[in-house]
């Protein structure tokens, strides 16, 4: 038996990105969710445990539940399911995987932000503008938009994403593409965070990605998770503060803190973020599934 999957003649291509490791199946991909943390556009060597089972199943539970809003290229998370040539592997990838439609990648990340925060914050304190956009309100950090703003990125294979304008990003595709993946990337946070408000979470912003299938277009990636998403806590959130989060802004704060120019090479993380970060992930999984990490 191949020592590892890649090498399996099922597999036609491989690639890995900054968290997840892609395995083209021909029509399908098998996408491998690992432990790896990335922060700034820069991969870490510190892992954190379970991260990426906790990252697979959220997106599972929202690919399930959001079918009525958009088509996504999920297929099953269960292993059964799965070619019989990968069968052999399911220590390797059980909990941390799943098998999707292959997609042609929109090279762009759809990004909502329904609270001021984070990049949207700096920019806003710099020139007054969100994505580009001149925002009329006096805004504090935290605040929430009168309605959220769509405010895409480029989708950089390495080093930093750039954030562009919605004019930006249509100059590169036909304006229906765009006017769909902004409607329903708005739609789709629209709902998840009216969900999860009612289960104590507050969904300030996040980001979607999407591929085409022939003329249809396809959610892909990953779905409102702690990694795509910041999460804070309804309890703790205040105007004017960073409320607390369960999301990887922990790390975020903890390399900001540390005078780090986020650029290459990542710093060691200290073994209490790194725990600290997993009980954070562990929180939102469970208040978003429901369950238990088994």
């Amino acid at each position: 038996m191949p020592q590892k999957l890649e090498e399996l003649s099922i597999v036609k291509g491989f690639k890995q990105g900054k968290v997840r490791e892609l395995y083209d199946l021909g029509d399908t991909m098998l996408i491998v969710t690992s432990d790896r943390i990335s922060a700034f556009d820069v991969v870490f060597d510190d892992l954190i445990p379970d991260k990426g089972k906790i990252l697979n199943r959220i997106s599972a539970h929202f690919f399930k539940s959001t079918t009525d809003i958009v088509p996504n290229h999920f297929i099953s998370d269960d292993i059964a399911d799965y070619p019989k040539e990968l069968q052999p592997f399911e220590e390797q990838l059980k909990g941390r995987s799943m098998l999707v439609k292959k997609t042609r990648v929109i090279p762009f990340e759809c990004i909502v932000r329904g609270y001021i925060s984070g990049s949207a914050w700096s920019e806003y304190r710099r020139s007054n503008t969100v994505g580009g956009m001149m925002i009329a309100e006096e805004l504090q950090e935290s605040q929430k938009f009168p309605k959220p703003l769509f405010t895409p990125s480029t989708k950089a294979e390495t080093g930093h994403d750039i954030n562009i304008s919605y004019r930006d990003m249509l100059q590169h595709m036909d304006e229906w593409i765009g006017r769909f993946i902004k409607d329903r990337s708005l739609e789709l946070y629209s709902y998840a965070h009216d969900l999860l408000l009612k289960e104590g979470i507050i969904l300030a912003d996040t980001k979607f990605e999407f591929g085409v299938i022939g003329g249809d277009i396809f959610l892909i990636d990953e779905c409102l998770t702690p990694d795509s998403s910041r999460f804070w806590e309804v309890d703790s959130y205040q105007i004017g503060k960073s409320p607390n989060s369960f999301d990887k802004q922990y790390i975020r704060d903890f390399l900001t803190q540390s005078g780090w120019d986020k650029n290459p090479p990542a710093p060691a993380l200290p073994e209490e973020i790194i725990n600290k970060t997993r009980d954070k992930y562990l929180v939102a999984h469970k208040i978003i599934t429901g369950k238990e990490l088994s």
